[in-house]
């Protein structure tokens, strides 16, 4: 039988305001000068270093110290859901530029066939406003829940929170961030161990597991196992489980069972929202199962319209019988919505994005299809140009419903926030269309070109010599796929477990493995200090979680400071 909820606490928070807006004068202003500023580093970084900063942390901080600047106007950057919103763009300018415009344009340029590099830049950008649409469209749903990790967004979030609350979150926030990049420093991966104390606990363990694979399997096994196809294989295989999980998660089997139990809980959910005016509950996802299935959808549609533009402006419609286009629009319209999901899916979960492997894939599958070179070529960058903006929209989303958490009424301010933050990453998108337009020709001049896309370029070039290729990714696929399917939906350990051995970056599998003991031993210490009272437990609990998210957003905004201030070294 259900209860009437108690009423409100004395000290609730009062009805908010309307949402600071993306287009107001001055935060608009902002907005455009340092997505300027994330546009060129990320332009140089990816084009010097192969590396993509997340400059969230860097925005949100620039945000903060320009609302400190003793000016009426410049102020009204004090409020965190402002520097919410200039953080959103800065990431979005970044991350745009670097991995979803300059990288695929790069591809028919190495290909010696620069007259299509505006028809690509098209497709890219057509790719990069669908990938963030589609975001924005199912963000908090089953598939993409906002209670999900996304780390990178809690690490934005906390810093935000630190800066205007000061006194120990700060401190505890400074010193992990100076630790981060000290450890950078050193050429230690310390944003692995930050996403450690953030993300989901198994997700985060394959991730580790497939990260000490990769550095010691050359070494103890004598075997190269990119080479072989392995890690590859294992993408596949949990990939595909992943995109069933994901059809199966857009059905509408919960309301079935909750059907019988409507009728006694319709009168205490009543009385629970007048009574709590619609306060936030993490359990209370904002976007339903059938809005997910329609989001998706109108991604498909539009991906498979972006890639009849490529086709038609590319001379692909040209060089292809009328099947043979078809096909080729259908597997570019599928290639672009699959990576987004998985790239997104594994950046929820462990803050890493894998575009790079999984549009190797794609390339691999296209060559072992037969796919004529500059048909492949398009079709590599469009794939390409999705995944990394879906990702960065996620993590920003992410910084923002931690920080509207406490608003009175939630769910309309939450909406309104997310709402602003789109139109915030637009300007960011904008912004690094206009950065890329403007450089592209004076970097490629120069030779400076991304490394991935050299990658992608040698391998449609060199072709698919090695006839055991397609055998080793399907006899590896059976244990992604196993993996994946035994870890379900939430945990994504199949897709992490090879995201780890793709990334296959030294040292980082130790300290992933390291933060999750430290986790576990606070989060015990602090269980086993509280005694033997379930409430003094659950409140312990709440208090270990927020100290380990301070710790590894530190870690994470050092290390992004770190990678930020390489830019040096690229100019």
């Amino acid at each position: 039988m259900s209860q009437t909820p108690p009423a409100p606490p004395a000290d609730a928070p009062e009805t908010r305001a309307a949402h600071p807006r993306a287009f107001e004068p001055v935060t608009l202003i902002v907005t455009i000068v340092l997505s300027v500023l994330g546009a060129v580093i990320g332009l140089v970084l990816i084009t010097t270093l192969g590396i993509a900063p997340n400059t969230s942390v860097i925005g949100a901080l620039l945000a903060m110290l320009i609302g400190r600047i003793s000016f009426a106007a410049l102020r009204r950057m004090r409020d965190p859901h402002r520097q919410n919103l200039v953080q959103s763009a800065v990431s979005g300018s970044t991350f745009a530029a670097a991995n979803s415009l300059i990288t695929p344009i790069a591809v028919p340029y190495l290909l010696g066939r620069p007259h299509l590099v505006w028809p690509m830049l098209g497709g890219a950008v057509i790719g990069l406003a669908v990938d963030s649409w589609v975001l924005y469209r199912v963000f908090d749903s089953r598939l993409l829940p906002a209670s999900a990790a996304w780390p990178a967004g809690v690490a934005a979030a906390e810093t935000i929170k630190a800066g205007d609350e000061g006194g120990r979150k700060a401190g505890l926030l400074g010193i992990s961030a100076v630790v981060g990049f000290l450890g950078a420093l050193v050429k230690l991966p310390t944003s692995a161990a930050g996403v450690a104390f953030l993300g989901n606990v198994w997700a985060l363990l394959m991730f580790g597991v497939g990260l000490l694979v990769a550095q010691y399997a050359p070494e103890v096994l004598h075997t190269d196992l990119a080479a072989h196809y392995v890690p590859h294989g294992v993408m596949i295989g949990a990939g595909l489980v992943a995109l069933v999980q994901a059809i199966l998660l857009m059905r509408e089997r919960r309301a079935e069972r909750s059907a019988r139990q409507a009728g006694e809980r319709a009168a205490a959910r009543a009385a629970a929202e007048a009574a709590y005016e619609d306060r936030f509950d993490a359990e209370t996802r904002t976007v339903d199962a059938r809005r997910l299935r329609r989001g998706l959808l109108e991604g498909f549609v539009l991906f498979l319209a972006g890639a009849v533009v490529i086709a038609v402006f590319g001379g692909v419609a040209s060089g292809m019988s009328g099947a043979g286009l078809v096909g080729w629009v259908l597997l570019a319209g599928a290639a672009a919505l699959v990576h987004q999901l998985i790239v997104g899916l594994a950046a929820m979960h462990s803050g890493w994005f894998p575009a790079f492997a999984v549009t190797l894939i794609f390339l691999i599958l296209g060559l072992v299809l037969g796919i004529p070179m500059v048909p492949l070529a398009l079709l590599v960058g469009y794939a390409a140009s999705t995944g990394p903006a879906f990702a960065d929209v996620g993590f920003d989303f992410k910084a923002g419903w931690i920080l509207r958490k406490d608003a009175v009424p939630w769910r309309p301010y939450e909406r309104a926030g997310r709402r602003q933050q789109y139109l915030a990453q637009l300007v960011g998108f904008a912004v690094a269309v206009l950065v890329v337009v403007i450089a592209w020709q004076p970097f490629f001049s120069e030779g400076r070109v991304p490394p991935v896309a050299k990658v992608y370029v040698d391998t449609i070039k060199a072709g698919l010599t090695d006839p055991h290729a397609l055998m080793m990714m399907g006899l590896w696929a059976i244990p992604g796929a196993l993996i994946q399917l035994l870890g379900g939906s939430s945990r994504q350990m199949g897709v992490l477990l090879a995201t780890g051995l793709l990334v296959a970056t030294p040292q980082a599998g130790w300290l992933v493995l390291a933060a999750l003991a430290v986790r576990f031993g606070y989060t015990r210490y602090r269980d086993r200090r509280a005694g033997r009272d379930d409430l003094a437990r659950a409140d312990a609990r709440a208090a270990a979680d927020a100290d380990l998210a301070l710790v590894g957003a530190g870690l994470v905004a050092g290390s992004s400071l770190h990678d930020v201030s390489q830019i040096y070294k690229a100019l």
